[in-house]
């Protein structure tokens, strides 16, 4: 009889034993438009449950790639036929005017497709990823493109992690999260700078 499943992953053992490879591509694909569910941990938990045999690694690879890249081109889709409509009619009770939302349009159109690689391993952005890209207009392949790649980097990552570290993932996982708030601080300084770079440019423009 295989072992139970760590820690925190436990909780998922009986979706993933009854629906198996269907549990991991509806999580992530669901979440990847923005409703919450745990697509990342079960990711995890997949991985551990090849690592025992009772899923293939490369099955689970796959469908969570196809799961993640549908689901973030659903939340684009949403974001481009209606995110831009509800902007500038509600954005002004938020400060965010047309004018605004016209120079965040420009900034993520020139800085969109490295943020959409770095987002799918930040959680918040994860899930806005698709419909901020299709708000401010990001041409469809390039975001495909990015999205895609970050998906590979993301679902190669955690699966290869789980299936090898089996029992021990999530002290792994653990000890990876602590250090990601320096990572993100680091992105957040990058982001800003590249924001103030922006607007310095526009003011200096005629």
């Amino acid at each position: 009889m295989s072992p139970p499943l760590p820690g925190p992953l436990a909780h998922l053992e009986p979706l993933l034993g009854h629906y198996g490879y269907w549990a991991v591509g509806a999580v992530v694909f669901v979440e990847d438009f923005g409703v919450p569910a745990p697509g990342e941990t079960i990711l995890l938990a997949a991985g551990v449950y090849a690592g025992t045999g009772r899923l293939n690694v490369a099955a689970v690879a796959v469908i969570a790639f196809v799961a993640a890249v549908a689901g973030d081109n659903l939340g684009y889709l949403i974001g481009r036929f209606g995110g831009r409509a509800f902007v500038h009619r509600w954005g002004r009770y938020v400060f965010l005017t047309p004018k605004r939302f016209e120079a965040a349009e420009a900034f993520f159109t020139r800085h969109g497709g490295k943020i959409v690689t770095v987002a799918r391993f930040v959680e918040g952005l994860r899930q806005a990823n698709g419909v901020i890209a299709g708000t401010t207009g990001m041409h469809w392949r390039r975001f495909l493109a990015f999205n895609a790649l970050g998906a590979a980097l993301w679902v190669g990552l955690w699966t290869t992690l789980a299936y090898l570290a089996g029992s021990h993932i999530t002290a792994i996982y653990d000890e990876i999260r602590r250090y990601q708030l320096y990572v993100l601080v680091a992105v957040a300084v990058l982001l800003a700078a590249f924001v103030v770079r922006h607007l310095v440019r526009r003011r200096r423009e005629p």
